[in-house]
């Protein structure tokens, strides 16, 4: 789930980089140039970015749960939002 676009499907990049507040994440379609901000991005983190990078990928393809039939979709903030009393730290 991203925050300029909402739910994105298909093949896709994930773009990762250090920045003050954490790691920021970005996805974008393979080949495209637009780039799109990833719900919950930046993360706070205490590991290093090619780490983070990894766990960050897991997470976003890795499915959601599926509610009604309907698959919910992936962000780096949904078991946050779901009941956790803090944003994740990578």
């Amino acid at each position: 789930m991203t925050v300029d676009a909402g739910a994105i499907t298909g093949e896709l990049e994930l773009l990762t980089r250090p920045i003050d507040s954490g790691i920021e994440a970005q996805v974008r379609y393979v080949g495209a140039r637009d780039l799109y901000t990833v719900i919950g991005s930046p993360v706070r983190t205490t590991g290093a970015h090619q780490e983070v990078h990894k766990t960050i990928l897991q997470r976003l393809t890795t499915p959601g749960s599926v509610e009604a039939g309907n698959d919910i979709p992936v962000d780096l903030i949904s078991a946050w939002r779901r009941g956790s009393s803090e944003q994740p730290c990578f």
